[in-house]
């Protein structure tokens, strides 16, 4: 199976970088400087729509279309990325190579069963890649040359593999230039052209690569691919001739595992972020432990007080029996974790201190035991943060500083669901004069609003609920005579609703 991607450049600078602000159907196009002047060395599919191609220079490129997004050719970030899609592809077979600099070749021989056959795997390479933004040609053949060339220059999809490949021009079969034009002059404008003259003749007339190269796309040579190293799995054993019960045999052993596992993730510059450890019992029962870490470690003294912490926690305690003849320490989770510079106030200090008492806590007490609050970018107020286990470690994200000196436009406490109240206004649209609250008639002496806040409405289902239908809210900060503060919302508009309900969403400090 071949994947070419024919505006690759292109689809990965608006993936990655997005186009400050362009329409997303803008034209792109990327240029580097050649001979003095700026060419175009790749577009985007919605310039190529337009009649620009590569190879024009951007002088002329801009006379045709003057509104052209442009940016720089960085070919190493390309290499990059084609490298990052091919990893991708590794869950459909383990031989998969690039081939450079917009194609990833996947050998499927053997696998295509597990997805549904060949079409079934084609559509899954399809949604994948397109659910990202990526556009691409997938083609399948007997060799990677021949599903290669399929996919970059035959009309999809193929009916008949041996006739589509015979129609292809003969700048599929990838010779240099003067090769392919001495070919058209010649009068051999497709592989089948050249498919039907003696080998002997057109490897004296233009050489033994056209031969190659014409055997390999039409499958009657299998050329080897060099597929992606896939770095060994992080596991670990040791074997015991006599089974071992003493629990200092055991933590001995464990100590040494996770030494074995500390030299080999300095050696690709790892960390561990989840360890598991599997104690084979000699009646056949195994004990399975499992711990997290918040950061990722290589350190053996903080992994093996957790496991500590875990089997510590353990409501049915390890019963060795007559003894384990096997344990493993397995790495399913790791990150990239290289040397750091300390810094001169200490500070690091005070993280790590703060990531083991998480780590710890989460081992003794489980996962959802400790949690942290994550913002979330969404403008309804109860949507604007999540709850996550702290021990799943995060990227820090800022939470939106408010303006100095000001009063504080969000509540520091908020209720979930909100608590409905009974509120009198002396006019339909206005603020509240009165409430009632938990049975308690409140006068309002000060508010500020209202700040109107607007449906989602692309997920309207029409309920009444808050936060569940599509009504626009109307929040209010009162104070009541004794000073306390609420944040109370008018759920939909008269013009949505003829009798709006109204809540408190949250208390002030």
């Amino acid at each position: 199976m071949a994947l070419w991607f024919p505006f690759l450049p292109a689809d990965r600078l608006r993936i990655q970088e997005g186009t400050t602000g362009a329409p997303p159907d803008a034209p792109l196009v990327l240029v580097a400087k050649v001979r003095g002047a700026l060419r175009l060395q790749a577009v985007s599919a919605q310039a190529q729509a337009l009649g620009i191609a590569a190879g024009l220079t951007l002088a002329d490129a801009r006379a045709m279309h003057p509104d052209l997004l442009v940016a720089d050719m960085d070919e190493a970030a390309d290499r990059h990325w084609l490298q990052r899609l091919a990893e991708h592809c590794i869950g459909w077979s383990p031989r998969v190579a690039t081939m450079p600099a917009d194609g990833i070749v996947v050998d499927i021989a053997g696998s295509e069963h597990l997805f549904g056959g060949e079409a079934g795997l084609v559509v899954q390479a399809e949604d994948a890649f397109t659910a990202i933004g990526m556009n691409l040609r997938v083609a399948l053949a007997s060799t990677a040359q021949g599903a290669l060339a399929l996919a970059r220059h035959a009309p999809l999809p193929i009916s008949d593999e041996r006739q589509a490949l015979r129609a292809l021009p003969v700048l599929a079969l990838e010779l240099d230039g003067d090769a392919t034009l001495a070919l058209r002059r010649a009068g051999l404008k497709t592989v089948g052209d050249v498919a039907t003259r003696p080998a002997a003749s057109i490897a004296a007339r233009f050489g033994m690569d056209a031969v190659t190269a014409l055997r390999r796309v039409m499958g009657d040579e299998h050329a080897p691919i060099d597929p992606l190293a896939q770095p060994e799995p992080l596991h670990f054993e040791r074997r015991f001739a006599e089974p071992v019960a003493l629990q200092a045999s055991i933590a001995a052993c464990f100590l040494d595992l996770l030494r074995e596992a500390a030299r080999a993730m300095q050696e690709r510059d790892l960390g561990g972020r989840r360890f598991v450890l599997t104690l084979f019992r000699s009646d056949g029962a195994r004990h399975r432990l499992a711990i997290e870490t918040g950061l990722p470690t290589r350190d053996p003294a903080p992994v093996l007080r957790l496991f500590d912490e875990r089997i510590a926690a353990l409501s049915d305690p390890l019963d060795p029996g007559f003894g384990y003849d096997r344990i493993t320490l397995f790495l399913p989770v790791t990150e990239p974790l290289s040397a750091s510079q300390p810094a001169l106030d200490g500070s690091e200090k005070d993280a790590a201190a703060l990531a083991d008492l998480i780590d710890r806590l989460s081992t003794r007490l489980g996962p959802a035991s400790l949690c942290q609050l994550v913002p979330q970018d969404s403008h309804i107020p109860e949507q604007m943060q999540l709850a996550l286990p702290a021990i799943h470690d995060r990227k820090p994200v800022r939470w939106p500083a408010p303006t100095e000196g000001e009063p504080p436009l969000r509540p520091l406490f908020l209720f979930d669901p909100p608590q409905p109240v009974e509120v009198i206004a002396e006019v339909p649209d206005g603020p509240p004069h009165r409430f009632r609250w938990k049975r308690k008639l409140l006068e309002v002496r000060l508010y500020e609003g209202p700040e109107r806040i607007a449906s989602q409405w692309w997920r309207r289902k029409g309920g009444e609920a808050p936060g569940k239908g599509g009504l626009t809210r109307d929040y209010y900060r009162v104070e009541d005579a004794r000073g306390r503060r609420y944040w109370i919302f008018r759920h939909g508009l008269y013009e949505e609703k003829p009798d709006p309900n109204w809540y408190v969403h949250g208390l002030f400090a």
